[in-house]
């Protein structure tokens, strides 16, 4: 008789004795004058990868988000419009509100999950301040479109890449091509540092307005002790999680080409069914395949509740997509929104931990297999049903 089999997480870090000893380093001796050491390490380290000018370690991607909307001079006096896509986390959001600014939700593109470039134009009005593209699940927003329109209306577009480490456009590494772009490195993302995350910008005066804002409004061209020149915020790194950070970065191509190798054999196992796509990468692009994610197609009645019964009966951790943030309580409703609020009720995040064996990735793919020809079997006639299952 067998036993249940282990858990599937869906999600965890991959930690080495590097990543270890450069902690421990900071632990030890990452104190008083070497306090900034591994956090200036870390920035330089992740804008040349990034091939920005200018980095800012923060506590968070959130943090980073408010600080950047912050220097853009986004608040409440002018009614001012952020647009960004219902289909997001409520971090992206949040920021938006507590500067006293309104969201403006638009739909995605049923392909990219992101952004719709046409929805974001018929929402701009003169109260729009910003636009900000989620590159979803390490999916692409089509940055070209909405760098033309942003230049069109002198709008400034902002890259949210929180889950995107490892995505490119065109050549171009994603959180580079906006007027900024923020960066998380949560225990579940490609590159971790437990709580953390980035802002990211190759403009000059832009940096030094959120680099004053960081460190509680205190300029670092003021010459007097503890003189804040505006009122900031305290969204800053720690050094000994920077110190994780550049151990993690020193293996980020490996971290990359693994999450997309899972995501690829995800694609291998499950393209003889033309009832289920998974994430997209478009021409000229590279996905870095932060969450592989299945969305069946809507013929096949599968729904979330069905998706999360069967990969917990399978003793797997699955995630739900992101509910529409027009769904939630706290703000109006936009059932117009059509794809952001269709695709989440079909469709799943898969596990792609780094240390992934290959029969977990089976495993996994069978669930979703077994879902497909479960309902594709109970819609057959009678008689095709019984003589398939014989």
């Amino acid at each position: 008789m067998t036993g249940t089999p282990s858990r599937i997480a869906y999600t965890k870090p991959s930690i080495t004795e590097l990543e270890v000893a450069y902690a421990s380093d900071a632990a030890a001796n990452g104190w008083g004058e070497r306090c900034y050491d591994y956090i200036v390490r870390f920035e330089d380290g992740f804008r040349r990868h990034l091939g920005a000018a200018h980095a800012i370690a923060t506590s968070s991607c959130t943090g980073a988000m408010h600080m950047g909307l912050a220097a853009l001079g986004i608040g409440a006096g002018d009614g001012d419009e952020v647009i960004l896509a219902d289909t997001n986390w409520i971090a992206t959001a949040a920021p938006i509100v507590h500067l006293g600014a309104t969201p403006v939700f638009v739909d995605v593109n049923p392909d990219s999950w992101c952004i719709d470039p046409d929805d974001v134009e018929r929402h701009i009005t003169r109260k729009t301040k910003a636009i900000i593209a989620t590159h979803i699940y390490g999916n692409l927003c089509d940055m070209d479109r909405l760098l033309e329109i942003g230049r069109r209306h002198s709008i400034p577009v902002v890259e949210d890449a929180a889950e995107a480490i490892g995505s490119e456009w065109h050549g171009r590494r994603a959180g580079s091509m906006g007027i900024f772009g923020t960066f998380s490195f949560h225990g579940t993302k490609t590159l971790t540092t437990g709580e953390g995350g980035m802002f990211v910008t190759s403009d000059s005066a832009l940096f030094e307005k959120v680099l004053t804002l960081s460190n509680h409004g205190r300029a670092r061209s003021q010459k007097k002790q503890f003189w804040p020149d505006d009122v900031g915020f305290k969204y800053k790194m720690s050094n000994i999680q920077a110190a994780l950070g550049c151990g993690q970065l020193e293996r980020i191509d490996g971290l990359i080409a693994r999450k997309r190798e899972i995501l690829q054999r995800y694609a291998e196992k499950l393209k003889a069914y033309q009832s289920v796509s998974l994430n997209p990468e478009a021409p000229d692009t590279v996905n870095g395949a932060w969450m592989p994610t299945v969305v069946f197609d809507r013929d096949l009645g599968i729904t979330r509740d069905m998706l999360q019964q069967a990969f917990n009966d399978a003793n797997i951790d699955a995630r739900v997509f992101f509910h529409p943030l027009s769904s939630l309580p706290m703000f109006e409703e936009k059932r117009g929104n059509r794809h952001a609020w269709d695709i989440p009720e079909r469709a799943i995040n898969l596990p792609s931990y780094h240390d992934m064996t290959e029969d977990e990735i089976t495993r996994v793919a069978d669930v979703v297999i077994g879902l497909i020809d479960s309902r594709s079997t109970a819609a057959l006639p009678g008689e095709q049903r019984l003589a398939k299952s014989a």
